[in-house]
């Protein structure tokens, strides 16, 4: 994907979710080309803005592992709530393939990971990166009808049941990233003390 389609990508899916996900669920793409063209390079924003933050802070040292671990993560989180979107489809009456549910998830990330930009703000990033994350959600739910063709009246169960799943496992991820950026911080500020 060339960056004037991506940027095109991320305006449409971002501003006019309900005419996109109908192209996207249309479109012919493979895993390599999902995340060389889209999937890498955004989930790239928070991990860079990460590191400048911890940069800005003195640590860049935790702010290079913070940023390393939490791309790598990205990636593979990606990759697992698309099988698990995947493996619930049946279960809610929708189709399975893992393609559409890799293009439902990756898409679906869009917001977050350009709200990554806002983790340079003290506390006011976080909080748009949240809601950004949370405006994730909803375009996940306009998406999955097309994407992975729910039904109407399950798309609201088979939603629920991924979002509690990706709460978790963003939950657990970031208790992770937390204890590896403190243990950083701690171990920079003896070797300095």
């Amino acid at each position: 994907m060339d960056i004037n389609k991506l940027i095109e990508r991320v305006k449409n899916i971002l501003l006019t979710p309900k005419t996109e996900w109908p192209v996207i669920a249309q479109e012919q793409t493979d895993v390599a080309k999902l995340y060389t063209g889209y999937i890498m390079i955004l989930a790239a924003i928070p991990a860079v803005f990460q590191f400048l933050v911890y940069t800005i802070g003195g640590s860049p040292i935790a702010g290079l592992v913070v940023a390393v671990l939490s791309y790598a993560l990205a990636l593979v989180i990606t990759f697992v709530m698309a099988l698990i979107v995947d493996a619930l489809a049946p279960t809610f009456g929708a189709e399975k393939s893992q393609i559409q549910a890799l293009k439902t998830v990756a898409y679906a990330n869009t917001a977050g990971w350009v709200a990554g930009v806002f983790l340079i703000i003290p506390i006011i990033g976080w909080l748009l990166a949240f809601a950004a994350a949370i405006y994730g959600y909803v375009l996940m739910y306009f998406g999955l009808p097309h994407t992975m063709k729910s039904p109407p009246e399950k798309t609201g169960g088979y939603f629920a049941v991924i979002i509690v799943i990706g709460i978790v496992l963003g939950a657990v991820v970031g208790m992770v990233l937390a204890g590896i950026a403190a243990t950083m911080l701690v171990g920079a500020a003896m070797v300095r003390g």
